[in-house]
């Protein structure tokens, strides 16, 4: 059986950082006050626009929940038992998908612009829109705790009601709202534990 400090060797990063971003990394229930200033926002966002979807179309959008008004318009949206940390989180940030994605094409894929008209049918862009941006919500919780913070991502919500309240005037859909800051008081919850490689992974 392959030991933990075997498999550590194997990637190319160290162990700590290994640690920071997977092992030791929780999804956070409690916030300390610390704020998180718009430039380690805008740090996290710089380092996961690099990771890949499909054509490059990038079709994750972000809202910043900052002011006490946004928050206020947010918690009745938000399941019973995520609206005190979501209440007290220092930063909230809803991740939704942008079905008018396609309008961006011939910036982010300049080699093949045509590409847009593969997706002149709304019905189309969709499913293709919630798979891309769903693979960017996991590379923007790996960016958050790049950047030593926690991530406290949720799906329960009311995401037909936050699009109403917040994306009234765009295509956006809501995917994830993730609370961002540094951990508080009794953040975690006992560590769940992982299916085993064997349990997860056939090889032919």
């Amino acid at each position: 059986m392959t030991t933990f400090a075997e498999s550590a060797q194997e990637l190319q990063v160290p162990a700590e950082i290994q640690d920071l971003l997977f092992r030791e990394a929780r999804t956070a229930n409690s916030f300390s006050d610390e704020p998180v200033t718009d430039e380690r926002v805008r740090a996290i966002y710089d380092l996961v626009k690099w990771a890949p979807t499909s054509m490059n179309t990038q079709p994750l959008r972000a809202l910043v929940i900052r002011t006490g008004e946004a928050r206020r318009r947010l918690l009745p949206h938000m399941a019973e038992g995520n609206r005190a940390k979501t209440g007290s989180a220092p930063l909230t940030v809803i991740l939704a998908a942008d079905v008018d994605f396609h309008e961006n094409i011939p910036q982010v894929f300049p080699h093949n612009p045509g590409v847009k008209d593969m997706f002149a049918e709304e019905s189309g862009r969709v499913e293709f829109s919630k798979l891309n941006s769903l693979l960017q919500v996991g590379y923007f919780i790996i960016g958050v705790r790049a950047a030593g913070l926690a991530a406290g991502p949720m799906t329960g919500f009311d995401a037909a009601g936050v699009d109403r309240e917040f994306f009234g005037g765009n295509n956006w859909r809501s995917l994830v709202v993730v609370n961002v800051g540094k951990p508080g008081e009794n953040p975690w919850f006992d560590r769940l534990p992982r299916l085993e490689f064997d349990q997860v992974v056939e090889t032919l």
